[in-house]
């Protein structure tokens, strides 16, 4: 197979995913190795057009991680970051805090340990009775609580935009409408074969979220051991008349029971209240509907041995949340545990979000960050909650690895490759060096932020 670009065209990183995590490791890249031809391969028509822009708006202060992990590190760390690069460019945050509330005796044991924890993460954590509950937040009962003030509010699709902008203003390119359908080794590097034409990189980096897997495949890495295996989570909304229910965020103390963190309350950047979101099983990766499915997408899931095993696992706990899903007053009920004074008539179904669980096939859910490395590419195949708080330091740490994996040396004055597709032959056959097509529209021109709705990251 020969060059699909010329040299002057090749790029040396290609970015799978115009996601927040995808958007940082290029703008780490651009930031660490001035010049670099980077472009970012967005299949979707805008930018953060899944987890990215389906999320909650939470900036986590670091509570729920085991002390060590990455998780742990890259949000305390990421948290920082992330409130830092707000203030720079102009993005709206706030900083209410947080209070996990025990509402049942069976939980203080479950709460005391979590206090454990969150010290170990370095937050100031602070126990609180039933009257500091209320003095904090007038509406909500518990026997107990933990009040976490570092805990955060912003808007993800502004920090995407923003960080969209800054690789551009740094020499990279931001395609959308590139979905990648294969990739193929060939000499010097990877020649992805796009929605938009073929592309020829050194090295290629995959934040592809709920395509994870799927890519990964495309190099022969993840294939077996792991699975994307979607869940929806589906908010309520609140009329603004009732929104002043909650100043800040209101998290239950998590059951071991279950793998998720169950319902709670966000009083949004906008002063926008919701409750949930809910964890139930998806038909549909890209499918925000209750009765959205994808044959294909479903058939991956129950052809996984893993999921099985996770429902096996889980049976009780899983059936408990879909009857919530289904059944309004059952979840209203779980939400009067908290705020007892809420009625069906304050809340409206809201907005859905699909969460990328990263599966083994023993049934274990994948919890930390997973990254993998192959040649001259890197997989990022789990980055669940708190990437999005965390996705400044984690793009650092892929760029950091693609640096040195790829061998990326800069070119300082390169400035940009404006590449132009060719028209030539389908990905797999020969493409002449230096055909000529048309001009894409490149950075944030075409990273435009979808205006979607908001599952927890």
């Amino acid at each position: 197979m020969t060059s699909a670009n010329s040299d002057e065209a090749m790029l040396d990183v290609i970015v799978i995913g115009a996601g927040l995590v995808g958007l940082a490791t290029a703008m780490a890249l651009l930031a660490e190795r001035p010049g670099l031809r980077v472009a970012v391969l967005e299949k979707e028509n805008a930018i953060a057009a899944h987890q990215s822009g389906h999320n909650s708006g939470v900036i986590h202060a670091g509570l729920y991680y085991q002390p060590g992990s990455l998780k742990a590190r890259f949000c305390t760390a990421g948290r920082l970051a992330m409130m830092e690069f707000a203030q720079e460019h102009h993005i709206p945050w706030k900083q209410p805090g947080k209070l996990v509330v025990a509402t049942r005796d069976s939980e203080l044991a479950r709460l005391d340990s979590l206090a454990e924890r969150g010290r170990a993460n370095g937050l100031a954590v602070r126990e609180v009775g039933p009257a500091e509950i209320a003095g904090i937040e007038p509406s909500v009962r518990g026997i107990r609580a933990l009040h976490i003030p570092e805990s955060g509010v912003i808007d993800y699709r502004l920090v995407a935009a923003a960080y969209a902008e800054t690789v551009s203003k740094g020499g990279g390119q931001v395609l959308c409408g590139h979905g990648v359908r294969q990739l193929a080794r060939v000499q010097g590097g990877w020649l992805a074969g796009t929605a938009a034409g073929p592309l020829r990189a050194k090295g290629v980096v995959a934040c592809a979220g709920l395509q994870a897997d799927r890519i990964a495949a495309m190099t022969s890495q993840g294939g077996r051991d792991y699975r994307i295996v979607p869940f929806r989570g589906d908010y309520y909304t609140f009329r603004p008349a009732k929104a002043g229910l909650v100043r800040g965020l209101v998290y239950p103390v998590p059951d071991p029971a279950f793998p998720f963190l169950g319902v709670h309350f966000t009083r949004g950047v906008d002063g926008t209240l919701h409750a949930g979101p809910n964890a139930v099983p998806a038909l549909a990766r890209e499918g925000y509907g209750r009765l959205s499915v994808n044959a294909r997408d479903l058939l991956s899931s129950l052809g996984f041995p893993g999921l099985r095993a996770l429902a096996r696992n889980y049976a009780a706990t899983g059936l408990k949340e879909i009857w919530r899903d289904l059944v309004k007053p059952a979840y209203l009920a779980e939400m009067r545990r908290y705020i007892p004074e809420i009625s069906s008539r304050d809340v409206t179904f809201g907005p859905s979000g699909i969460r990328a669980q990263c599966l083994s096939r023993s049934g274990t859910l994948v919890d930390d960050f997973l990254i993998e490395e192959g040649d001259q590419v890197i997989h990022v195949l789990n980055a669940p909650s708190p990437a999005a708080t965390a996705s400044l330091i984690i793009g650092r740490d892929i760029a950091s690895r693609a640096i040195g994996s790829f061998a990326l040396l800069g070119a300082t004055g390169a400035g940009r490759a404006d590449l132009d597709h060719g028209e030539g032959d389908r990905l797999g056959a020969a493409v002449a060096p230096g055909v000529a097509g048309a001009v894409l529209n490149h950075g944030v021109a075409r990273a435009q932020v979808g205006e979607l709705p908001v599952v927890e990251l």
